[in-house]
C-alpha cells in the first residue's frame, strides 16, 4: 500500500506538471492524491499505525477495543484531523485575504494604481506596476494581487507582446514580493503555523534576496520594449450605481484592509493564536466598514449591479483546493514513513542544503512551486539547533527557491499559469524570452541569501 500511495503522489506530480498540455486542472489532481490517497491509507491502517505511532496506540487502545474500527477511530481522531487542522488554518487565512481584496476591488480602493502608472514611458510604467505588485503581493495573496494588476496592466496596454512582456513582470514582482513575509505567500504561512520560522527574522534574511531576484530580470525585460508603449488609457469605471465612496473613503478601507494584515504577525505573537483568526478579525472589521459606507447603496438593491471580480473569484476557489490537497496529500504519504527514507538517502547522498535549494527550484518550475515547497517541508521536522531548527537555514532555503524557481517556467505556479490563460502565452515564448532572466536573477539572489546566512545566520 506504501508503493501504491507513493505511486499516486509521482503521478500526480507528473499530471500537475503536464496540465498546460492535458488541460486537467491541477486543483482536481491535488484533491484526488488528498482524498483518495488517505482512503489507501485508512483501509490497511493497521500496518501504518504499528510502524509509526507504536506508542500512541497503544496508549490509546487501554481504554477502547483492539479491531478494524478502533483503528480507524484512531488514525480519524489522532491522525488525519492533525492534517486537516494544519491545512484548514492556511486556507482560512487565504479566504480571508482573498475577501479582504475583493471587498477593496469592488470599492475600486486599487483604482488609484491605474491613475498612477498613467505614462507612455515603457520604463517608468514597468517599474511602477511592478512596484505595486511586489509591496501589495507581500501583505495580501500572491496569486489574487496577480490578477488584480493583470487586470490593471490588460485594460490599458494594447500590444499584446508588450503586455506578454510587463505581464511575465507583474508575476515575477509578486511572487518576489509574496516570498519574503509570512502572510505573502502560502510556503511562509505553512513553514510560520508549523513554527519552523518567525516573521521578523524571516523577512530580515528574505528581503534582499527577493529584492534581486525581481530588479535584475526586470531591468533585462525594460531593455525589450520600446521606449513608448501602446496605451488606451480607459475611463475611469463610473463610481455612482456601483458604489457611493469617495476617495477619502477607499484609501480608508485600503488601510483597513492592508495595514490590518501588517498586524498579523502582532497579534500571533501576543495571543498565540493561529494566524488566520487575526485575518478573520481584519476581514470583519472591513466588512462593517464597507457595509457603513455603501449603507444606502445596499438598501437602493444596487449591491447586485456592482461589478465582481469573476476571475478572483474563480482563481480563488482553484488556489484554495489546490493548498488543500497539496498538504493533504503530502501528509498521507508523510505517514506512510516514506519521506523519513527520503531524507535519509538525501543526508547521505547529498548532504547539502544549497544543492537541495537549487534541484529544488528548478524542480518548482517543472512541477509546482507550493508542491515542491511543501514535499521539502515534509521531509523534515523543526529540530531544536542547526539548519532545521526554528529560523534554520533550510526552510529560508526551500521558500525562496521554491518561490523564485516556480517563475523559471510559466507552468511553475498558479500565477504564472493565470498570466498563460490572460494573455495566451506559450511555455515556448517564456522558455526563449523570460527564462534566462530570470535565471540570472534567482542565482544572484540565492548568492545573497548564502552569504547572509553564512555571515549572520
Amino acid at each position: 500500500m506504501t508503493l501504491i500511495i507513493v505511486i499516486m503522489l509521482l503521478f500526480s506530480f507528473l499530471l500537475i506538471a503536464t496540465g498546460h498540455l492535458t488541460g486537467v486542472n491541477k486543483a482536481a489532481i491535488a484533491m484526488f492524491l488528498g482524498t483518495i490517497g488517505w482512503v489507501v491509507y485508512i483501509c490497511w491502517g493497521s500496518d501504518f499505525v504499528m510502524s509509526q505511532h507504536p506508542i500512541l496506540f497503544a496508549q490509546y487502545l487501554t481504554d477502547h477495543a483492539n479491531n478494524e474500527q478502533a483503528i480507524k477511530n484512531f488514525i480519524y481522531s489522532n491522525i488525519f484531523l492533525n492534517y486537516v487542522g494544519k491545512a484548514a488554518s492556511v486556507v482560512m487565512y487565504l479566504l480571508a485575504t482573498m475577501s479582504i481584496i475583493e471587498i477593496l476591488n469592488n470599492n475600486g480602493c486599487f483604482d488609484f494604481i491605474s491613475e498612477w502608472i498613467r505614462t507612455r514611458n515603457s520604463k517608468r510604467l514597468l517599474w511602477t506596476i511592478t512596484l505595486a505588485a511586489f509591496v501589495l503581493s507581500a501583505n495580501l495573496d500572491t496569486l489574487t494581487t496577480t490578477i488584480v494588476m493583470l487586470v490593471i496592466m490588460h485594460s490599458i496596454i494594447k500590444s499584446r507582446r508588450q503586455r506578454m512582456l510587463v505581464g511575465s513582470a507583474v508575476v515575477l514582482a509578486a511572487t518576489c514580493g509574496g516570498s519574503f513575509t509570512v502572510i505573502g505567500d502560502p510556503t511562509g504561512l505553512i513553514l510560520w503555523n508549523n513554527g519552523a520560522i518567525t516573521a521578523t527574522d524571516f523577512s530580515s534574511f528574505m528581503v534582499a534576496p527577493a529584492i534581486i531576484a525581481w530588479v535584475v530580470p526586470t531591468l533585462l525585460i525594460a531593455r525589450q520594449l520600446p521606449s513608448r508603449l501602446d496605451i488606451e488609457w480607459v475611463v475611469a469605471p463610473y463610481r455612482g450605481d456601483d458604489t457611493r465612496l469617495n476617495r477619502w473613503q477607499r484609501m480608508l478601507m485600503l488601510l483597513v484592509g492592508i495595514g490590518g494584515l501588517w498586524f498579523v504577525p502582532t497579534f500571533l505573537s501576543i495571543t498565540r493564536l493561529p494566524a488566520f483568526l487575526g485575518a478573520l478579525c481584519i476581514l470583519s472589521v472591513l466588512w462593517v466598514v464597507n457595509e457603513a459606507f455603501n449603507r444606502k447603496l445596499n438598501e437602493s438593491d444596487q449591491m447586485s449591479r456592482r461589478r465582481l471580480p469573476r476571475s478572483i473569484q474563480y482563481q480563488s476557489i482553484q488556489q484554495v483546493l489546490f493548498v488543500m490537497g497539496t498538504m493533504l496529500g503530502m501528509g498521507v504519504v508523510f505517514e506512510t514513513g516514506v519521506l523519513t527514507e527520503v531524507a535519509d538517502w538525501i543526508d547521505k547522498t547529498i548532504n547539502n542544503l544549497w544543492v537541495v535549494g537549487i534541484i529544488s527550484g528548478f524542480l518548482s518550475s517543472l512541477v509546482d512551486s507550493l508542491v515542491i515547497a511543501v514535499s521539502d517541508i515534509s521531509l523534515y521536522d523543526v529540530w531544536n539547533a542547526g539548519d532545521y531548527a526554528q529560523d534554520g537555514a533550510y526552510w529560508k532555503v526551500v521558500a525562496y527557491s521554491t518561490a523564485i524557481g516556480g517563475c523559471l517556467l510559466s507552468v511553475g505556479s498558479t500565477s504564472g499559469m493565470a498570466l498563460m490563460s490572460m494573455e495566451h502565452i506559450r511555455v515556448g515564448w517564456y522558455l526563449k524570452n523570460l527564462t534566462l532572466k530570470v535565471l540570472f536573477g534567482f542565482l544572484l539572489g540565492f548568492a545573497v541569501l548564502w552569504l547572509e546566512i553564512y555571515f549572520f545566520g
